[in-house]
């Protein structure tokens, strides 16, 4: 599960979020590419690779595409506020 208090900085506020890659519980990004490639409107990355939210959803089609992303992340450090 994502850890909403290791968010990446470079995280846009709302309701998606990434884990910043130092997260000491294991589930900070790995720059695996999966989110910025299959949602490159909101998922950004950063000079090391790793991924950050640029942009939020706001409707309910850019929604389910955040959330394929979060469930397609092999670590689990995408993370929704929502579900929290």
């Amino acid at each position: 599960m994502a850890n909403i208090e290791m968010k990446h900085p470079k995280n846009v506020e709302g309701r998606f979020f990434c884990t910043d890659p130092d997260d000491e519980n294991g589930e900070g990004c790995i720059a695996c590419n999966v989110c910025y490639n299959g949602a490159p409107d909101f998922f950004a990355e950063d000079e090391d690779g790793n991924a950050y939210v640029q942009k939020q959803p706001t409707t309910e089609d850019e929604i389910e595409l955040c959330i394929e992303q979060l469930e397609a992340c092999p670590v689990s450090s995408i993370g929704d506020k929502e579900d929290m």
